[in-house]
C-alpha cells in the first residue's frame, strides 16, 4: 500500500454513500471519490490509500457527465477548481436540485435498511423540498454563514475536507442579505473567524471573533423566539417553521396526553416545545432540557406562554439518568403517557439516553435527525428496548450540500 497515492485513476462512479460522496470500484476495490454522482465516468486523484478495504480519491476532471451534472451553483466549489482549492460547504452544487433529493432519499434508506436494520418498505422515504428552493435552485437559503480568516485575518471559506482558508468572491447559499453584509474583501487581523447572520427580523450583522452576545429575534408563523446572535437556530431561511409543522403533524393526537410528562430534549431556546404547545394548547405540560445556559434561558422566556412549561439546563443524558432514578410511581404514570421529542446533535442520542427514555417507557417519541447514519444506530436501540418506526418524513434542509433532516416517529410496542 501507499504507492497509488497522487496517481490519477479513471473511475466508473456506481453509488452515493453517506457524506456526499460517490462510491465507484477499482480493480475490485471500493474508491470513495468526491465531486462526482452516480452514472458518471471522472479521472480522479488518490487522496489516500493507506486502508485494504477501500481508497479515497477527489475527480480531477469529468470524462462523461452524468445527465443530472449541472452547472456548480457556486464556482468556487467547481471542479474547474484544483481539488485543494475547492470551498467547501456545497458537496452537492453540481447536481441538479431534483435529483439531490433522490440521491438523499437513497442514502436515507440504506442507512435505515443497513444500520436502523428497518424493512426496505418502511424506509422508503421522499426528501421534502422547502418553500422557495426550487425557484432558486436550491441557493440563496443560509441565514447564518461562518467565515474562517487566514494567517493575515482575511475572510475565506475552508476548503472542502481540510481547514485550509481559501478566499471566494460569493457566498451563493446565503440569503441576499447575508451575502451583501458578508465582509470578504476586508481584514480581521488577530480574530479566528467572522459570523455573518440575518436573522427574520432586524437586518444582517456580524460577530467579530469572541465578542459579547447580543439578543436576536426570529420570528415563526405568529410566534417570536429570542436567542442569542451567536446562539443555534436553524441555518434555513424556512427550517424552524418547517419543523415546527412536521413535529406538530408527527405526533398522533390520540397519544396525547396534555398532562403527561412531556419531553423536548436538546431544546434549544424552546422551537419544538412551543410547537407542542401551540399544537396542543394552553395546558400541556412539558420541559424543555437544553445543556447551554443563554440557550435556556431564552427557552424559559420563549415558553412563558405555557403555565406548565420550563426550561432545564443540563446534559440530557444525566437529566434523563436522574429522571430515571427519582421516579415515584405517580411520575412514572406521568412518564408512561408522555410524548418525547428530541432533537440531538449530529453524533445523535446514543446508548444512556435511548436506554433511559426506554425506561421511563414514553408513549411515543418524535426523534429530528440531522445525520442519517447517527439516527439508524439509535432506531436500532430503540427496537431493542420496544419501539418501533411509525412514520418517517425527510426534509431538505440544507440544497446543495449532502446534509437531509429526517423526523421519524417511534411508538411503544
Amino acid at each position: 500500500m501507499g504507492d497509488m497515492l497522487g496517481r490519477e485513476v479513471e473511475l466508473d462512479v456506481t453509488g452515493i454513500a453517506h457524506g456526499g460522496i460517490s462510491v465507484a470500484r477499482l480493480d475490485g476495490r471500493v474508491v470513495f471519490v468526491s465531486d462526482t454522482l452516480p452514472g458518471e465516468t471522472v479521472r480522479a486523484r488518490v487522496t489516500d490509500d493507506r486502508k485494504k478495504s477501500f481508497w479515497r480519491a477527489e475527480t480531477v476532471s469529468v470524462v462523461e457527465a452524468s445527465p443530472h451534472r449541472r452547472e456548480h451553483v457556486w464556482s468556487a466549489a467547481s471542479v474547474d477548481r484544483s481539488p485543494e482549492d475547492r470551498a467547501g460547504g456545497a458537496e452537492f452544487g453540481h447536481i441538479e436540485l431534483a435529483h439531490q433529493r433522490e440521491l438523499k432519499s437513497q442514502v436515507v434508506r440504506d442507512a435505515l435498511t443497513r444500520t436502523g436494520g428497518l424493512d426496505p418498505d418502511q424506509a422508503t422515504v421522499r426528501v421534502e423540498a422547502l418553500p422557495g428552493d426550487d425557484e432558486r435552485g436550491g441557493a440563496g437559503w443560509r441565514t447564518r454563514v461562518r467565515l474562517h480568516l487566514d494567517a493575515e485575518g482575511r475572510p475565506g471559506q475552508y476548503a472542502a475536507r481540510s481547514h485550509r482558508v481559501v478566499h471566494v468572491a460569493d457566498l451563493p447559499l446565503a440569503t441576499p442579505e447575508v451575502a451583501e453584509a458578508a465582509p470578504l474583501g476586508e481584514a480581521f487581523p488577530g480574530e479566528e473567524h467572522v459570523d455573518v447572520l440575518a436573522p427574520s427580523t432586524g437586518g444582517a450583522r456580524l460577530i467579530i471573533g469572541k465578542q459579547a452576545p447580543s439578543t436576536v429575534t426570529e420570528q415563526v408563523g405568529e410566534r417570536t423566539f429570542q436567542l442569542d446572535d451567536g446562539g443555534f437556530w436553524q441555518v434555513h431561511r424556512h427550517a424552524a417553521e418547517t419543523l415546527t409543522s412536521a413535529v406538530q403533524q408527527m405526533i398522533d393526537p390520540a397519544r396525547f396526553e396534555p398532562g403527561a410528562a412531556n419531553l423536548d430534549l436538546y431544546g434549544g431556546v424552546g422551537l419544538l416545545a412551543a410547537a407542542v404547545g401551540d399544537a396542543f394548547g394552553s395546558r400541556v405540560r412539558i420541559t424543555s432540557v437544553e445543556s447551554d445556559e443563554r440557550a435556556t434561558e431564552h427557552a424559559s422566556e420563549n415558553l412563558a406562554d405555557w403555565l406548565g412549561a420550563s426550561a432545564v439546563t443540563a446534559r440530557v443524558d444525566r437529566w434523563v439518568r436522574q429522571a430515571v432514578a427519582q421516579a415515584t410511581s405517580a411520575e412514572r404514570d406521568r412518564s408512561r403517557a408522555a410524548t418525547v421529542v428530541l432533537d440531538p446533535p449530529r453524533s445523535g442520542a446514543g446508548r444512556p439516553v435511548v436506554d433511559g427514555l426506554a425506561d421511563l417507557a414514553p408513549a411515543q417519541v418524535v426523534y429530528v435527525a440531522c445525520d442519517p447514519v447517527a439516527l439508524a444506530r439509535d432506531l436500532a436501540l430503540f427496537r431493542d428496548r420496544g419501539y418501533d418506526v411509525d412514520a418517517l418524513r425527510a426534509f431538505d434542509l440544507f440544497p446543495s450540500t449532502h446534509h437531509v433532516e429526517t423526523v421519524v416517529r417511534l411508538i411503544r410496542r
